[in-house]
């Protein structure tokens, strides 16, 4: 008789754990992010006019999404650990599809805003409980290998959204966009409601108490391994916000492609993150979380120089900007799963927590960039180039110098 596989055994967990079943609506509910970012990006310049705004205007209904995002995180995250995932889903797939009816119907660029930022409070609801979900069934490692297959088919969102966003765009306006939003929020409110279960058996009745909450994060911020694995999540979630937040403008404006052509490009430019997952959910075993990171890192900041050399030289095309950032965002496939299973790790009983906090701490910086990159935008492809030419450098910096990175596996 065969023995059934022990937990340390090697495995594919995406194809032989029973968790996965739940990997569909997990790829889901961390789509819902994507689909409220980057179908929305072939928008901005037109909410920009629309408004009288300008682009600094358009970029903050993108920075405030993502600001709600990082804020809500700090209690999203324990409301998960005490609750359970499956109401935190629920809700959030609710609000994302209530504030996204609302922002396509605002009258106003305030109303827009305020429906971006209930949006944003959906979305983090949805993708917290599916990165908590992740970790509840599997180990760091599997659940990183897990990640990195999940975010390889979510990839399908941002490949394919843009392209329709554009689509949208030209044929009916930006309002459309939102309205289709919604419209897959309703999919997927449906599908948990019908298929996702409980899967927090640790259920924390004091997690949302102040002085438990507070020493919750303290106790998860204090670990070395929970930061350095943050750190290298928010280097390489930077390179790509800056080319979310800077692409919209510098291929429509500067590159004067129309938005259906930017769907393309951009759709094109994520393929790269898609192979870099696949490559990172192979090559794991062998290498390890520290390995798989530190491969990424070298990719992303070579990448990053490249794109900032063709900027400088004004060498401004559809392909100085596609190819750079097509092996920027491979290198982001590396780093992304990796950093982030490798940072909640150490904390199974606390998983919604600490995914909160990393999350906050890396949409934090990262809209700060983004605001930046806004108000630097010159017409040209150079503030784009160099936010993510520094971003990936700092990538590498750490992965040289930063402590609990080295040898053939990190330690979890």
């Amino acid at each position: 008789m065969t023995p059934e596989p022990q937990p340390n055994q090697s495995v594919d967990p995406a194809r032989d754990d029973p968790a996965a079943r739940l990997l569909p609506l997990v790829i889901g509910f961390m789509a819902l992010q994507p689909i409220a970012s980057d179908v929305y990006l072939a928008s901005l310049p037109a909410i920009g006019e629309a408004f009288a705004v300008g682009v600094p205007g358009a970029q903050l209904t993108l920075s405030v999404f993502f600001a709600g995002f990082a804020l809500s995180q700090l209690l999203v995250g324990p409301l998960a650990d005490r609750f359970g995932r499956r109401p935190i889903a629920l809700a959030g797939c609710g609000l994302y599809v209530g504030a996204s009816l609302v922002g396509a119907s605002a009258p106003s660029l305030s109303v827009l805003l305020v429906a971006r930022l209930v949006q944003a409070i959906g979305t983090c609801c949805t993708v917290i409980s599916a990165r908590a979900i992740v970790r509840d069934c599997h180990g760091p490692e599997q659940a990183a290998q897990v990640m990195s297959r999940a975010l390889a088919w979510m990839a399908v969102a941002p490949i394919v959204g843009p392209f329709i966003g554009g689509w949208l765009q030209e044929r009916w306006g930006w309002r459309a966009n939102l309205f289709a939003i919604a419209l897959v929020g309703v999919i997927m409110l449906w599908s948990a409601l019908r298929r996702l279960p409980e899967t927090n058996q640790h259920r924390n009745p004091g997690a949302t108490q102040p002085r438990e909450l507070l020493s919750t994060y303290l106790h998860i911020i204090r670990s070395r391994i929970f930061f350095t694995y943050t750190f290298f999540a928010t280097a390489t979630f930077c390179a790509l916000f800056s080319f979310i937040a800077g692409s919209p403008f510098v291929a429509i404006e500067v590159l004067d492609i129309s938005p259906r052509q930017f769907g393309l490009l951009f759709g094109c430019v994520v393929v790269g993150f898609v192979v870099g997952a696949a490559i990172g959910r192979r090559g794991l075993p062998r290498w390890g979380i520290a390995g798989t990171i530190r491969r990424g890192a070298m990719l992303q900041a070579a990448a990053g120089l490249v794109l900032l050399g063709l900027a400088l030289a004004g060498l401004e095309s559809v392909w100085s900007l596609t190819l750079p950032m097509f092996f920027v965002l491979l290198a982001h496939g590396l780093l992304q799963p990796s950093s982030q299973m490798g940072a909640i790790g150490p904390f199974p009983r606390q998983a919604g927590a600490a995914a909160a906090l990393g999350g906050f701490l890396m949409y934090v910086v990262a809209v700060l960039l983004g605001l930046a990159l806004g108000a630097s935008f010159n017409g040209t492809m150079v503030p784009l180039a160099v936010a993510v030419a520094a971003s990936g450098c700092s990538a590498l910096a750490g992965a040289m110098l930063l402590p609990g990175i080295h040898g053939p596996r990190a330690s979890t």
